[in-house]
């Protein structure tokens, strides 16, 4: 896509939701159902005038820092102001006036009914979160663009806001949603939509996104048409492009929650459905060894980790502290059994790691060399009643 189809294209988004954000329209929307009781508080002209594909605010929790990307009207937001609670906070992004004149006006009317007010709405572009476009419209006032000079200098403003009064600083938000908008940014600037993803997030944090995603590789025919594109269409990444930018731009435990078994639509024979991943972050960082191990517990014969690390189900195998604290957490927990050394090793002691191989931990690494203990049989299942299962 060349730069004045971008421009196009992205014009061609703007007018079309804010055209939305004035009467509903019906093919912006997939059918989704949300949990009634958040829909309560919520005036219906927010929800008349929501457009999505899916429902990322079911995996929030009470007090996260939440971030919405292309928030529209605010209907995600809202539904996560009552999940994250009062001790929460949602910023919702957005670069259409018209759909945040709706946020706005009806945000006060939603913290009367809730008895706290833990939602705000920012004007931006979503793949570039370091710019508050309205502090920068009010520097254009200031100073209009008005030949070659002026166009450089309101380059350079914008520069400096990004730097000393960007729209989300990096590392302060817990979880960052969207709902459907990701397939609205043009081509070029993918990459670096997901990036500023990964930039805004705490370590330790996830990206819980919903979108549609395409079963084939789009045409470019298909991508330079405006109207598709605006109607969440012919920006689709394929789903193996959607997993792999996350983990591209530094994610790791990248997990589809939600797959639609039948497409929203079908274009031309390629089917487009809504797909919901989570993705986390907080997998950089140096490699210490403390004599742990895992075991990796099944159902597969042998699973491949976003390191390369390969495991066989039930052997012992050596790890690096922070591969062995990030398996502990969510989506790795549940699939693994956790071996501490009996004398442990503080990571001031700890020597580095190799991370680059994969390799088994002898039981006596973990015991202790000359371990040599005898206890015991500890009590039988069944409670020490009866014979043992």
């Amino acid at each position: 896509m060349d730069t004045t189809t971008s421009l196009r294209t992205e014009s061609a988004v703007k007018d079309r939701y804010a055209a939305a954000a004035k009467a509903p329209e019906a093919a912006l929307c997939c059918p989704i159902s949300y949990d009634p009781q958040f829909l309560k508080i919520i005036p219906k002209e927010v929800i008349e005038k929501d457009y999505g594909c899916g429902d990322p605010s079911k995996y929030l929790k009470p007090g996260e820092t939440v971030l919405d990307l292309g928030s529209g009207t605010g209907k995600i937001c809202f539904i996560a102001a009552q999940v994250v609670g009062p001790q929460g906070r949602v910023i919702g992004v957005d670069m259409t006036d018209d759909m945040l004149e709706v946020a706005r006006r009806n945000a006060p009317v939603v913290a009367e009914r809730l008895g706290y007010a833990n939602v705000e709405f920012r004007k931006g572009r979503i793949q570039d979160l370091a710019l508050d476009l309205e502090l920068l419209d009010r520097e254009l006032k200031q100073h209009p663009i008005s030949d070659a000079a002026s166009f450089l200098a309101a380059d350079e403003r914008a520069q400096d806001l990004r730097v000393r009064h960007p729209l989300v600083a990096t590392d302060s938000v817990d979880v960052v949603v969207s709902n459907c908008v990701l397939n609205l940014v043009e081509a070029k600037s993918k990459r670096q939509l997901f990036e500023e993803i990964f930039r805004v997030l705490k370590k330790g944090g996830r990206a819980v996104i919903s979108d549609i995603v395409a079963d084939e590789a789009v045409p470019q025919e298909l991508q330079n048409d405006p109207t598709l594109w605006s109607g969440c269409i012919s920006g689709a990444l394929t789903e193996a492009e959607f997993l792999k930018a996350f983990t591209n731009a530094g994610f790791y435990g990248v997990q589809i929650l939600k797959r639609d078994d039948s497409p929203w639509q079908t274009v031309k024979g390629i089917e487009f459905r809504s797909l919901t991943i989570a993705a986390y972050k907080g997998k950089q960082g140096p490699c210490h060894d403390r004599n742990q191990a895992v075991v990796y517990l099944g159902p597969f014969k042998e699973v491949l980790d976003d390191d390369n690390h390969r495991m066989e189900r039930g052997l012992r195998y050596a790890v690096c502290d922070k591969t062995y604290q990030l398996y502990k957490k969510e989506p790795y927990k549940q699939c693994f059994a956790f071996i501490d050394p009996v004398k442990p090793i503080s990571l001031e002691e700890a020597k580095p790691f190799d991370c680059s191989r994969t390799s088994l931990r002898h039981p006596r690494e973990t015991k202790g060399q000359e371990y040599n203990i005898t206890t015991e049989a500890s009590q039988c299942c069944d409670g020490g009643g009866g014979n043992c299962c």
